[in-house]
C-alpha cells in the first residue's frame, strides 16, 4: 500500500490566522478611528492590511491545498507564501485606488501576475522535487 502525503491540515494553521487577523484588523480598526492620514500611518495602514488579509486567506489557502492534492504536496512554507500573495493583492489595489489609478482591467492583469509567479514557483519546486 502506497502512502500519500498530504499539506498539512487546515488546524494546523488557525493559531497563525487568528493571530493575523486580531493584529491585522485591529490595527486597521485603531488607524482608522485615532489617526489621521499622513505618511507614516498610511504605511502602517498597508502593512496591517498584508497582515489581515493574509489572516483571512491562510486558512482558505491551507483548505484548497488540502483539497486539490499536488506532487509534491504542498508544505506549510508553500501554503503561507500563496496567502501572502493574496494579502499583498488587496492592499495594493487599495494604494492604486488611492492613485485614482485602479480599474478592473489592472486589478485583472495584477491578479494573473500573482498567479503567475506561484505557478512558476511551484513548476520550479516540482522540478527539484524528490520522492
Amino acid at each position: 500500500m502506497v502512502k500519500t502525503k498530504n499539506s498539512p491540515p487546515v488546524s494546523f494553521f488557525i493559531p497563525t490566522a487568528v493571530f493575523l487577523i486580531l493584529m491585522g484588523w485591529g490595527g486597521v480598526y485603531l488607524l482608522y478611528h485615532y489617526t489621521t492620514p499622513s505618511g507614516g500611518t498610511r504605511w502602517l495602514f498597508f502593512f496591517a492590511g498584508v497582515m489581515a488579509m493574509t489572516g483571512v486567506a491562510l486558512p482558505v489557502m491551507a483548505f484548497l491545498n488540502r483539497r486539490f492534492s499536488t506532487i509534491p504536496p504542498a508544505t506549510p512554507g508553500i501554503i503561507v507564501r500563496q496567502a501572502l500573495w493574496v494579502g499583498i493583492y488587496f492592499p495594493t489595489l487599495v494604494w492604486l485606488q488611492i492613485g485614482r489609478v485602479l480599474n478592473p482591467f489592472i486589478s485583472l492583469i495584477l491578479a494573473v501576475g500573482f498567479v503567475v509567479i506561484e505557478w512558476l514557483l511551484r513548476l520550479r519546486e516540482r522540478s527539484q522535487w524528490k520522492p
